[in-house]
């Protein structure tokens, strides 16, 4: 159990600091991130604190949706905003172009690495794969479907506020699923097999 709540904990971390690595080198965000920022720019909120607000909001979407919370859904709330907001008090803002990408590409590796370790310590699923999987429930539509009407619908809305888009967008679109597909069995807890011992054969 503790490693499985230090291992959720530092993988929800290591998300927000992802997330900050994004918008840092500034050469486009995950769909959410775009909408995230959107809603940033016209609140003045801080990042963080609207990934906490947004992931609050779509844990409501899940009561009609009859999905169950974990500790793992709750924390995700509300750890991922805060190690944002702190990730972005401490990476300075870059201008070379060289440092942006190698910013862009290990924020990519450390998002895959992230959803691995809290997904595999099994606590629950984040309120925006609830959200999906929730649908998937309850209207029979396929996961692939329900995903990319969330993201699609996300990413639109997030430009039109001013989100940033680009080519970062492009390639965590193209390479998060193989990479988290590479992560998730690295984490995956498994159960604890107790040996019993057997008794002596009497010859």
């Amino acid at each position: 159990m503790v490693r499985r709540l230090l291992q959720l904990y530092v993988g929800l971390g290591l998300y927000g600091l992802s997330t900050a690595m994004f918008i840092r080198a500034d050469l486009g965000v995950d769909p959410w991130d775009v909408f995230h920022l959107g809603v940033a720019l016209q609140t003045g909120m801080t990042i963080g604190t609207v990934i906490i607000v947004t992931g609050a909001a779509v844990l409501l979407l899940w009561i009609p949706l009859r999905q169950m919370p974990g500790l793992g859904t709750l924390s995700n709330v509300i750890c991922i905003g805060l190690a944002a907001d702190a990730s972005m008090a401490l990476i300075p803002e870059l201008s070379s172009l060289p440092a942006r990408i190698a910013l862009l590409v290990s924020g990519i590796v450390a998002n895959a690495i992230a959803t691995g370790m809290y997904i595999g310590a099994g606590f629950g699923s984040g309120p925006r794969d609830g959200l999906m999987t929730g649908i998937h429930a309850r209207l029979g539509w396929s996961i692939r479907s329900v995903r990319t009407s969330i993201e699609v619908s996300v990413l639109i809305i997030g430009c039109l506020l001013g989100g940033s888009f680009g080519v970062g967008t492009v390639i965590y679109a193209l390479t998060i699923g193989p990479l988290i597909q590479l992560c998730l069995p690295w984490f995956r807890q498994k159960p604890r097999i107790e040996t019993v011992p057997q008794p002596e054969r009497v010859v």
